[in-house]
């Protein structure tokens, strides 16, 4: 490859773009990769823990994700970033776990009660790690495998093997919670500072 060809020992890795990484390791350069996995397995790790996974099976479940992109990096045409291609692999890997372990239709709605309002300041500080933890499963992943992963409706759709209304229905609702539990600090700014709820 003319990329894998016109990089010298002179200059480090660390430099180059990941377009330039991902030829290199396709021509076999194992470093290469090395240098792809360590940029971005952390983001990686994020989304599985978003879609539901543990620490421990979310940091499996990266590793894994980049033994499969290494396998398969010829296949990486370069078309959008490469961290969003190993998100793909790694969410895969994740759906497919999931699957397995599912009893039930996959997409079945579990609500999760509303924090209510007497929690004090502690209810206040959300973050999207905690919003994300109070949608339920159906929710979580749907929203985390379009907007983390990058899937489109249909291909989250195709994954879970569930109608294309179900998936749309639960990011939207899942989007609405999250907008809501992240809205909640700006409801409630004292009377007088000129903010209005939700602005």
């Amino acid at each position: 490859m003319a990329l894998a060809a016109a990089h010298d020992a002179k200059t480090p890795l660390g430099a180059l773009h990941d377009l330039e990484l991902a030829a290199l390791a396709a021509s076999g350069d194992r470093r290469a990769f090395g240098e792809l996995a360590r940029r971005h397995s952390s983001a990686v790790r994020a989304l599985l823990r978003r879609m539901g996974a543990d620490p421990a099976l979310a940091d499996d479940l990266a590793q894994d994700a980049f033994l499969a992109a290494f396998e398969s990096i010829g296949d990486f045409r370069g078309e959008g970033a490469f961290v969003g291609w190993v998100k793909r692999i790694a969410a895969r890997l994740y759906l497919k776990r999931w699957r397995k372990r599912a009893e039930l239709d996959p997409l079945e709605v579990e609500e999760i009660p509303e924090a209510s309002d007497g929690e004090g300041e502690a209810a206040l500080k959300i973050d999207l790690d905690g919003a994300l933890a109070s949608l339920s499963e159906a929710e979580r992943l749907c929203v985390s495998l379009c907007y983390g992963a990058g899937l489109s409706h249909a291909e989250v759709a195709a994954a879970l093997k569930a109608p294309l209304g179900t998936v749309k229905s639960h990011v939207k609702r899942g989007l609405d919670k999250l907008k809501r539990h992240l809205a909640a600090p700006n409801e409630t700014a004292p009377a007088g500072t000129g903010r209005r709820a939700g602005v």
